[in-house]
């Protein structure tokens, strides 16, 4: 497909025309990788702004491509902040010091290497087997606040539990995850 440069009275309508044919579907693609629907219009919304930014200095010759393209780097993206923050929860601790954070080169690195994602999917792997091992209150705590995202109040709320036992029953569940995932966590940041 061929592109032209646009004028910017055309650059706004064709932006304008890309949002009515592509805004829906996208938001819904967003929806279906996402824990809920402010994370989803957030993503859409950087979507948007980034393709305003782009139609701008340059020529999209794939426009959906491009929109879909974009809409999952910006959920990876997501992800692996909720990553970090649940990796620095389970590994770091009060007396830790920064230079024990190596972990986080390996398992949040871009690259792909068969060595990476080993070592990603022994973490995911031992994860859950500790989690399994946990009473059920104090692994849904940590399961709903950590993995799903959702916030003590609303999870108060759904349950009828007070906000200050749930925290108690997620902090609960840190502790044993920390202790359980020791020896992991040594040997991923002794290499």
């Amino acid at each position: 497909m061929v592109t032209t440069a646009l004028m910017p009275e055309d650059k706004n309508s064709h932006t304008l025309n890309t949002i009515k044919a592509y805004g829906n579907s996208l938001l819904a693609f967003i929806r279906r990788r996402v824990k809920n629907d402010a994370d989803a219009e957030d993503i859409l919304q950087d979507v948007w702004y980034q393709f305003s930014a782009v139609v701008n200095a340059e020529p999209i010759t794939q426009t959906g491509a491009w929109l879909y393209k974009v809409a999952r780097n910006k959920i990876t993206d997501k992800h692996k902040k909720r990553s970090e923050s649940l990796l620095d929860d389970l590994f770091i601790s009060d007396d830790d010091s920064d230079e024990d954070a190596d972990y986080r080169a390996i398992l949040l690195t871009e690259a792909n290497t068969p060595e990476t994602e080993y070592v990603r999917n022994l973490f995911w792997e031992q994860l859950f087997v500790a989690l399994d091992e946990l009473p059920e209150e104090q692994k849904q705590a940590f399961v709903w606040n950590e993995l799903d995202d959702i916030p003590f109040q609303e999870m108060a709320e759904l349950t009828g539990v007070p906000v200050q036992t749930l925290v108690s029953r997620k902090r609960y569940a840190v502790l044993h995850l920390r202790k359980r995932l020791k020896q992991l966590y040594e040997d991923i940041t002794k290499y």
